[in-house]
């Protein structure tokens, strides 16, 4: 049996989900395989931390796990604790069979199970498929299986569908979440491991990757746009990359390396499916020294110099 999900994560029993979350993630990071290719006991441990954080994160699951009526495993407690008896003394060893118990009240005669247990179970204590009414444990569900999913960031941004390729070879194509970060896990119900009493479930974790231009910050995307001198001194409507496609820009006269322009709405998708914002930092590019532009631009500004102190502000 797995061990209790609160120790696991090492939080308390009345911990908030922001807490169980922010235990998870932090233990997911420490423990994930790619970070432990030398240590195949980190793969164990997490897949021990994500067991516990899929059944408490599950506000359904935790409440049965706290009134006892599911075990760590996710699986249906026993009616008495799993122990099969009354303090070990258990059903039968008397001369009346299912009639006493065994090392019961003294005198097992006239003693009926039926009678005792019918208006507790709703049934007979002969009958159903658990001995009391079919109240019995129930057969355990496969095992769950885990997956990771590299989204784009710029997928990330437009929530566009992701595909997934499952251990049985079927392809699924997953929706993903508005307000998606990395770690995000998804639930696929019965895609995991078959078992008895049912197929469990496959359980998808989200990576958010690197773009090669585009940053995330937060709900925001920035990126760095290179402009020419010329466009920069006289401004000039350039093309610019967002995760929905390229806009044209207006770049003000004058503007200088580290001016900043902002795009609303063309950032993250936040969980109410509004969206954060793209901020755009201007780098003006010189053309190298020895090239054909370089030395164009330098014969133009032979024997021009701008007489400002623009470090002046800085002191010294």
């Amino acid at each position: 049996m797995a061990a209790d999900p609160y120790t696991t994560l090492g939080v308390s029993r009345g911990a908030s989900e922001k807490d169980i979350k922010s235990a998870y993630r932090k233990l997911a990071k420490e423990f994930h395989p790619d970070a432990n290719k030398d240590n195949p006991k980190a793969s164990e441990r997490f897949n021990e931390v994500t067991h516990a954080y899929d059944l408490l994160s599950d506000k359904a699951k935790r409440a049965q796990f706290d009134r006892g009526e599911i075990d760590a495993d996710g699986n249906p407690a026993g009616p008495f604790g799993g122990g099969g008896g009354f303090g070990g003394a258990g059903f039968g060893g008397g001369h009346g069979g299912q009639r006493g118990f065994g090392g019961g009240f003294g005198n097992d005669e006239g003693i009926d199970l039926e009678d005792i247990f019918g208006g507790i179970f709703g049934g007979g204590a002969r009958g159903g498929a658990g001995g009391m009414g079919g109240r019995g444990r129930a057969a355990p569900r496969g095992a769950n299986v885990n997956y990771r999913l590299a989204v784009p960031l710029l997928d990330a941004a437009e929530l566009k569908p992701q595909r997934i390729t499952l251990s049985d070879g079927k392809t699924i194509d997953l929706k993903l979440p508005a307000g998606l970060e990395d770690g995000t896990q998804m639930r696929l119900s019965g895609k995991g491991e078959s078992g008895p009493g049912g197929a469990g479930d496959a359980i998808v974790t989200l990576q958010i990757q690197a773009h090669p231009f585009f940053k995330q910050d937060g709900d925001d995307l920035r990126l760095d746009l290179p402009i020419t001198l010329d466009e920069a001194l006289r401004g000039a409507k350039v093309k610019a990359p967002t995760a929905s496609g390229a806009v044209m820009l207006s770049v003000p006269a004058g503007a200088s390396s580290g001016k900043v322009l902002r795009l609303k709405g063309r950032g993250m998708t936040r969980k109410d499916a509004s969206r954060g914002d793209q901020y755009i930092i201007l780098q003006i590019v010189l053309p190298e020294a020895d090239s054909e532009s370089g030395a164009d631009l330098a014969h133009r500004l032979e024997g021009w110099s701008d007489g400002r102190d623009v470090r002046g502000k800085l002191g010294g």
